[in-house]
């Protein structure tokens, strides 16, 4: 598995992890539809999270957060909506981003944005 490969795994325990600990119910995590994917997918009270996760090493590329683009952010609603489709008994969504900076193998900053986008 390649550093990037292993960094973003990494970064999705992590990010499980601190939604469980904030309470969120874990109903999927890496769903696929065809090519576009959610991390994880959690229940927080009544509201169905669609929460993407970005994991860097450093800045060079820019905050974590910026990574999810309209492009990357179309693709998540996408998926969401497919698994919606199957899943019609939630009512309310949102769309969480999980921003974590890693220091080695220890976590430097977690930021969690929640209602991201619409």
């Amino acid at each position: 598995m390649g550093k990037h490969t292993e960094l973003g795994k990494n970064g999705e325990i992590i990010a499980l992890d601190f939604l469980k600990n904030k309470g969120h119910q874990i109903i999927a995590t890496n769903y696929r539809c065809g090519h576009k994917e959610i991390d994880i997918i959690s229940l927080e009270k009544d509201v169905l999270v669609f929460c993407e996760i970005k994991t860097r090493s450093n800045f060079h590329f820019g905050f974590p957060e910026e990574a999810v683009t309209p492009r990357k952010q179309a693709l998540l609603k996408a998926a969401a909506e497919a698994f919606l489709l199957d899943h019609q008994q939630y009512s309310k969504i949102r769309f969480d981003i999980v921003s974590i900076l890693m220091n080695g193998t220890s976590v430097r900053e977690i930021l969690h944005f929640e209602d991201a986008f619409y």
